[in-house]
Order: structure tokens, then C-alpha cells, then sequence
């Protein structure tokens, strides 16, 4: 099905703070854009950042499902307000926070067919759920689950194999297995479970959405390859998830025209499709519009490397996730906990807190730091999991501090970038003359630094001019979705500015940090063997 010329394109974004929306014209250029953000706009439900932290169990992190709802129903009013036609729009697609679930309580699948148009949606479905306060990707409760899931599949990196990664407390899987056995009846009364993205798109459906493949394969639960889920690991959580689950299918799939209430309460055509949502990551991917060969950088809090790959390579470390524009493609997702924060912490150590005197100090050292290279970790680390700095000499010596505020600065940014590569080479990514670096977030505005970026990958960098790229990427999706068989997504998203070219790496960078990154493993190995003594000296 085609569309007009006019047509527009929504985009929604449920993430941990608020919901975002964008409409877009048939160019994909914004229109409107609008937000409802949770603490602020919707007071009621005592949310901080979005969420619910029990104050005797901090490992419990929930978000109340009808604050959702309501914030549905909030933004399109907000999006009336401002004038949007919503006869012209053509395609809704959408994108939510990765791992949380919902709970939909028997009868659900009725109500949603036959909503009435005179009333809100969270006056409808104010009991609902089976489990009110649906649990999110910040939840850590599930450690038990999590043995039992790698005990079953064999070991953590057979369940790698299976489903993309080990298990992680703060995937679907776990969650569901754990409700099953704390909550039986609450679980025996649930009529069908969501992902948060698939429950968006339920939403305006008007039925059960089915769970996409990208988001899908950060449960735990669904083989990345056959891609349907495995009964071995559906058996051990709860019973009957099949079910519950219902069938997964891939990222642009046009599930089906929009309920009937949109149309009479907001003027939605009728041929208005629905298009499936994901997860925020994989719309990270369609929105930055990663091609074969790119690597996404995310540098902020947290630095994240999004990887387009060919075929999935089994670590133990790091997530793999099926395409959310190729079937036959997969996507790495790798993040580091200690990004701008570390960054931020030796700028005001070495630099006066400025970051003119940290960018003369990084230029002012050669590439390769006269051997000296180090790794600094704030946080307890995710890639490698350590905590602390680590400096060595060109002798490889772990030493305290070094002599000169310059070498300080560009031992930080060179370890960082080279670890990056390491894992990213780890997970069968190949740099080679077409690979693409697209740099995002904060630390993405400072040239300097993407330079040691260019160097270290011995690649181009490029800034893409996108901002909230899961939102972008929803509104690509909804187009992508809607006329996949008439042309692909580079053709879809051509008329869209390409990437800014920033910096290229220098002549010798390859000869310099190749070598470097082959050193950084074994260095690694090193630090994770004196731990693992230190720990069982104690």
C-alpha cells in the first residue's frame, strides 16, 4: 500500500522518563514534537526518574503501567493542541525502554477490541493488569532466576549462543520467571505479557501486539537464529509462555490498521497502519541509520558502541539483538559504564576543570603516548567487570601516577577508545576502508576527542545531526514499515541529510594502535588475575 505526498508519519518513544513523540512529513522532516514527562506531568503516581524504588528492596525498580497509559493519552491531546492533522498521518510505529514487561489481566484482549471512544484510555484500563507496577530494565531481583536460566541452557555462554547473552537480572526472562514463582496467581491471571514496546503498540492496535524480533532477543527467551523462542527456556520460566507470549515477528512488520477508538476520538483515517514497535536501542540504530560496516559511539554517562553485524558471534560480554532493519543482520550493543563522568573526573584533576586546557594537553602527546597507556574506572565496570585506575609504563610496569598532566589526559582517552575496539573486533566486527564511525551524545561535540575516536578505529568519524535518535528512528520505521515492498530503507531515508564528516584518522594510526589494542587484552587478563588473587587472599 502506497502513501500521498502529504502523508505524514508518528513516532513515539516510551523511555525511562518520559514519552516522546514526533510527527514527520512524507521527507521526514519534524512537523511536531512533544513530551509528557512522568515525574513532572504526572504527579499522582510518585514516580523519580520515571520509576518506583522500594526502600527496603533496592533492587526492586518498577514503573506503574497506567502512568503509562496516561501519558498516552496526554500526548495526543498535547499533539491536537498543537495542530496536528491526524487524517494525514499514514503510519505509527514506536520504540520503549528494553526489558521491562507488562501484565495484562484476563479479559484484556476484549476490552482493548471494544474501547469506547467517549472516554480516556487509563479511565478503561485502570484494572487491567494482573501486576499493576510492571518491573523495568533497572530491576536487579532476579539473580536466582538467572542461575537457573545458564544452568539449563548449559553454561552462560550456551545460553549466549541461544538468545544473544547470558542472563542478565535485568532482562524479560528472568522478571517473568520470577513473578511466576513469587506471584502464581497474580501470573495465572495474566492474559498475555509485553514487552513495554509491544504493549505501546497493543495500545493503538486494539488487540494483543505481537513482540518484535529486535527487542524480543533482549529477553533471555527467544533464539536470535531461528527466531522463535526456545521451549527449553520457556519450560523453566513459567508455564504456558508460549501463550502468554504469543508469536514473535520481525521489527517493521505491519501488524495491522489502527483501532477504531483513535479513529472517532482523534480523527485518525481508517487505513492508518500500525507498524511494530521496538526497543530503544534497535530504533537508536534505525534513527542514527546505521548501513553494513558502521559502528555507532554513544559517548555520554555511559559510553554504548551499536555494531551492525553480519552474522552473531557468541561473548559472553556484551549483547547481541536481531536487526531491526534486516532480517538476515544482527546488531551488537556493547556499553561501558565509565564515560563522560571519568572523563569529567581528569579533566578537573589535570586540566582546571577546563576543557580547552584537556584538549591542549590531549594534542600536545603524540599517538601511542610514549608507551604509557592506562584504564581508569570509576564504577564497577561492565566490559571489563574491575573498578579502579590502572596505569602502566611503556614496560608494561603498573605504576601510581604519571610524571606530566599531558600524558594523564591522553592515557585516558587512548585506553578508553582502544578498549572499545578490542571487544568491538571481539565480537567479530572487522574494521575495514569502508567503516564508518557515528558519534553521538555529549563528549560528541569536542573534536578533539574524536580524533583519538578516528585514530584508534582508523576510520572516519561522522556527527549525525540527530538528536533523540529512538524518536527519529520510530518515525523512519512507520515509513519503512508501511511501503517495505515498494523500496528499502536506504531508498526511504535518502532524502534525509547524511552524516557530517568531522576527522579522518592520521597516515600511522593503524601501525600505532593495532598493536596497542592487542597489548590492552593482555593487559586486561593481567588486572582480572590479580583481582581474582586479591579476592581469594581475603
Amino acid at each position: 500500500m502506497g502513501a500521498s505526498s502529504n502523508a505524514t508519519y508518528l513516532g513515539l518513544d516510551l523511555s525511562t522518563q518520559q514519552l516522546k513523540a514526533v510527527v514527520v512529513d512524507d521527507d521526514l522532516g519534524i512537523l511536531h514534537e512533544t513530551s509528557v514527562q512522568f515525574d513532572n506531568d504526572l504527579p499522582e503516581f510518585r514516580t523519580y526518574g520515571g520509576v518506583v524504588q522500594k526502600k527496603y528492596e533496592s533492587h526492586v525498580v518498577v514503573a506503574p503501567t497506567l502512568m503509562w497509559v496516561k501519558a498516552l493519552d496526554m500526548i495526543l491531546d498535547k499533539l491536537r493542541v498543537c495542530g496536528v492533522d491526524f487524517s494525514k498521518v499514514a503510519a505509527i510505529s514506536g520504540c520503549a525502554q528494553q526489558h521491562g514487561t507488562v501484565y495484562w489481566g484476563k479479559g484484556s484482549q476484549n476490552l482493548l477490541q471494544n474501547l469506547e471512544p467517549s472516554k480516556f484510555l487509563h479511565e478503561q484500563f485502570a484494572t487491567s493488569f494482573s501486576i499493576t507496577q510492571s518491573p523495568v530494565w533497572m530491576d536487579s531481583s532476579t539473580t536466582n532466576e538467572c542461575r537457573i536460566l545458564e544452568t539449563i541452557a548449559g553454561d552462560p555462554k550456551k545460553l549466549a549462543e541461544i538468545t544473544g547473552s547470558r542472563a542478565y537480572e535485568r532482562f524479560s526472562g528472568p522478571q517473568i520467571a520470577k513473578i511466576s514463582r513469587t506471584r502464581p496467581e497474580a501470573y495465572s491471571n495474566t492474559e498475555r505479557i509485553s514487552l513495554i514496546s509491544s504493549f505501546l503498540a497493543s495500545l493503538f492496535l486494539g488487540d494483543f501486539a505481537p513482540i518484535d524480533w529486535s527487542d524480543g532477543s533482549g529477553m533471555n527467551l527467544l533464539n536470535i537464529r531461528t527466531k522463535d523462542w526456545d521451549d527449553d527456556l520457556l519450560e523453566i520460566c513459567a508455564p504456558d509462555l508460549r501463550k502468554k507470549l504469543g508469536k514473535p515477528i520481525s521489527s517493521y512488520n505491519n501488524i495491522g490498521p489502527i483501532s477504531p477508538y483513535f479513529v472517532e476520538r482523534f480523527g485518525f483515517n481508517e487505513t492508518c497502519r500500525i507498524i511494530a514497535f521496538t526497543g530503544d536501542n534497535p530504533g537508536s540504530l534505525v534513527g542514527m541509520r546505521l548501513k553494513k560496516g558502521d559502528i555507532a559511539c554513544s559517548l555520554g554517562t555511559s559510553d554504548t558502541l551499536f555494531l551492525w553485524l553480519n552474522e552473531p558471534k557468541t561473548v559472553i560480554d556484551g549483547h547481541i539483538l536481531c536487526n531491526p532493519i534486516e532480517d538476515d543482520a544482527y546488531m551488537a550493543l556493547l556499553c561501558f559504564k565509565n564515560g563522560s563522568l571519568t572523563r569529567e573526573r581528569i579533566r578537573d584533576s589535570a586540566a582546571e576543570g577546563s576543557w580547552q586546557i584537556f584538549n591542549e594537553l590531549l594534542e600536545s602527546t603524540p599517538r601511542g603516548n610514549f608507551g604509557n597507556f592506562a584504564l581508569y574506572f570509576d564504577a564497577q565496570e561492565i566490559l571489563p567487570s574491575v573498578i579502579g585506575d590502572y596505569r602502566f609504563n611503556k614496560a608494561n610496569d603498573e605504576i601510581n601516577r604519571y610524571s606530566s598532566k599531558e600524558v594523564e589526559v591522553r592515557a585516558l582517552i587512548e585506553g578508553q577508545f582502544v578498549a572499545k575496539r578490542a571487544y568491538a573486533e571481539d565480537f567479530g566486527f572487522v574494521i575495514g576502508p569502508n567503516t564508518r564511525i557515528i558519534a553521538t551524545g555529549g563528549a560528541s561535540a569536542n573534536k578533539t576527542i574524536l580524533q583519538v575516536l578516528a585514530d584508534v578505529f582508523n576510520s572516519p568519524v561522522y556527527i549525525s545531526e540527530v538528536t533523540n535518535s529512538a524518536m527519529m528512528g520510530a518515525a523512519y520505521q512507520a515509513k519503512h514499515g508501511l511501503l517495505r515492498n515498494e523500496c528499502n530503507f536506504e531508498e526511504i531515508t535518502a532524502c534525509l541529510p547524511e552524516p557530517k564528516l568531522v576527522c579522518r584518522p592520521y597516515d600511522d594510526a593503524e601501525s600505532i594502535y593495532r598493536p596497542m589494542t592487542q597489548r590492552y587484552r593482555k593487559l586486561v587478563e593481567r588486572i582480572m588475575k590479580k583481582n581474582l588473587s586479591q579476592q581469594s587472599d581475603k
